[in-house]
């Protein structure tokens, strides 16, 4: 996994860097370096090239500065362009701006109309504006220099994050700089990770400057394909169907009896030996129609169709020889039912991945999920993360991993945020970042999948936490590979369909 960084992690690690021998001058000359060839290889190659530098004060303007040196030794023409006024530089970008005389480099006072003929002549530019400490919404000559940056279609090299975007949360409040690469050093930041920034920052390249890794914080990270491979269970040779992993499916109602069908179909996809499917009675035929793998176990329903609350008792019964519960997905709101999930998550003995209505029961009751005998999977999108918590959609926005971190703090579970990024973290506050999946995840049903996979993985003996990232790893990718041949007529079985070649391709990777 790969570390990812806040603007104050940064900034600390950074400052360890220094404690330890490595001097800020060193630091910034190994960035500034680092951008220059970022912007070579975009223009492909010097001769006959003009770049145009757009820097701030602060460090990130100093390796801008850096970066303008670099090419114009190596034979490009270098325009640099001051956004705020020389006497407002600090140490080291200072020393760095004055060593552009060396090289025959002017720096000049930053005009909008002076930018935007500099930029109609480049071949690229280099984005040293802001850094990642920025928030808010950028003002005055600082939006008119994104803006003109922006105008230009030049490609751009941002430096560690593109300018207006917010480095802590990913967040665009105004204007923000399309870049084509982002050059970040040690470690990628949230803001270049999460989404809108992500979008914004192109192709992010995490350069080596020197950091001491020693000091790299690791509290959150990001998934990559050798650590799903690694905490994937394999069968042994001897093994037999109740030794895979059994999985108790909780379900659907009259009204929505697709659900129990996905869950169980992806859970048998992730190689879960059996799933009981647990449904109202009446439905029962109908769900049998479109399985033939699964068992099933009728249970006592309310005049709605719905399970009703003197269910428990067989269900615990089935979690007896089980090794995990997929709850919540079509179970309605139905005040019986709900009563029934509330009495039935606190009881299992066994860990349960709990979605859809199965959190819609707790709703404003958060906490008294943490009072349980086993351990827990929350897989909220934002609706249901919402009604959880009683947080806004702009509060969770603002701010996705301190938003989950405290769900699963407040409901001492492992907590999966859904979302173009996913996010899982766990009570004791770490937090791990999937990037696959696409918008054809967007359909009825994805959801009930993602259950399916995390309740295989969980009856098959993984970690909750475990089966949470590496569940939704490869929910993304089964996604991306239905996609690939269905586009956005994917549907959710289509996903499901594909998780065994979603589990072969990270294999091969």
């Amino acid at each position: 996994m790969k570390p990812v960084l806040s603007p104050q992690q940064a900034v600390e690690l950074d400052r360890a860097t220094q404690a330890g021998g490595t001097a800020a001058e060193v630091l910034m000359e190994r960035a500034g370096r680092s951008v220059a060839q970022a912007a070579v290889e975009v223009c492909g190659g010097t001769y006959g090239r003009r770049a145009v530098v757009v820097c701030g004060k602060g460090n990130n303007g100093g390796d801008g500065f850096v970066a303008a040196r670099h090419l114009a030794r190596w034979g490009m023409r270098v325009d640099v362009v001051a956004v705020e006024a020389m006497d407002e530089l600090r140490v080291p970008a200072v020393t760095n701006a004055d060593r552009l005389h060396d090289v025959g480099v002017r720096v000049a006072p930053f005009g909008a109309s002076s930018l935007a003929r500099e930029l109609a002549r480049a071949d690229v530019a280099v984005d040293a504006v802001f850094g990642t400490g920025f928030r808010g919404v950028p003002e005055d000559e600082w939006a008119a220099a994104i803006e003109a940056l922006n105008a230009s279609h030049v490609p751009v090299v941002a430096v560690d994050i593109p300018s207006g975007v917010d480095g802590a949360t990913g967040a665009v409040d105004g204007e923000a700089v399309w870049a084509a690469i982002t050059v970040t050093f040690g470690a990628a930041k949230v803001g270049v990770i999460l989404l809108p920034g992500a979008e914004h920052a192109g192709t992010v390249r995490v350069v080596d400057i020197g950091f001491d890794d020693s000091t790299m914080p690791s509290d959150v990270v990001v998934i990559e394909p050798s650590d799903v491979t690694a905490v994937l269970p394999h069968r042994p040779v001897d093994t037999h169907k109740r030794a895979s992993g059994v999985l108790v499916v909780v379900a659907g109602s009259r009204d929505m009896t697709g659900a129990p069908c996905l869950i169980a179909e992806a859970a048998e996809r992730m190689g879960a030996g059996l799933v009981i499917v647990a449904v109202p009675a009446s439905i029962m035929p109908a769900v049998q129609a479109h399985m033939t793998e699964a068992v099933f176990l009728p249970l006592p329903e309310t005049d709605a169709g719905t399970v009703a609350d003197d269910a428990i008792g067989p269900v615990l019964a089935a979690l007896e020889r089980a090794h995990a519960l997929a709850v919540g997905p079509g179970l309605t709101q139905h005040e019986e039912t709900a009563t029934f999930v509330r009495n039935l998550v606190p009881a299992s003995p066994v860990p349960v991945v709990l979605d859809a209505d199965g959190l819609n029961a707790f709703t404003g009751r958060s906490r008294e999920i943490a009072d349980r005998k086993a351990e827990a999977v929350l897989t909220p999108h934002q609706g249901e993360f919402e009604r959880l918590t009683g947080i806004g959609a702009r509060a969770i926005d603002m701010d996705r991993i301190e938003a989950v971190k405290g769900l699963a703090a407040d409901s001492d579970a492992v907590t999966l945020l859904k979302g173009p990024r996913t996010l899982v973290a766990t009570p004791q506050g770490t937090v791990r970042i999937n990037l696959t999946g696409s918008s054809v995840l967007a359909t009825a049903g994805s959801g009930d999948v993602l259950t399916g996979v995390i309740g295989g993985l969980l009856a098959r003996g993984l970690e909750p936490v475990d089966a949470a990232w590496a569940g939704a790893y490869l929910h993304g990718e089964a996604g991306r590979l239905a996609g690939r041949t269905l586009g956005e007529g994917t549907r959710a079985g289509d996903i499901a369909v594909r998780l065994p070649e979603a589990i072969a391709q990270v294999s091969d990777r």
